[in-house]
């Protein structure tokens, strides 16, 4: 049986997720999201004055396509 999950996330209005939301909307930890990055692996990762964010249109295409390299 499939479950599932609808978690809310913050999606700034130009389409920026938080590290944190992106983490949660993946299923993931932040830390994992970290290592992804430092790896070249999950979704493109953008930084913005020191933060770090991920565009809701790249995460869903992750998850979609189930990749495993950044862009």
């Amino acid at each position: 049986m499939l479950q599932v999950i609808q978690q809310r996330i913050q999606v700034l209005p130009d389409g920026r997720v938080p590290r944190m939301e992106a983490a949660a909307f993946l299923g993931r930890a932040p830390k994992t999201l970290a290592e992804w990055s430092r790896l070249g692996l999950g979704p493109k990762p953008h930084r913005v004055g020191g933060r770090v964010f991920y565009f809701l249109c790249d995460l869903q295409e992750f998850v979609a396509s189930g990749a495993r390299e950044s862009k």
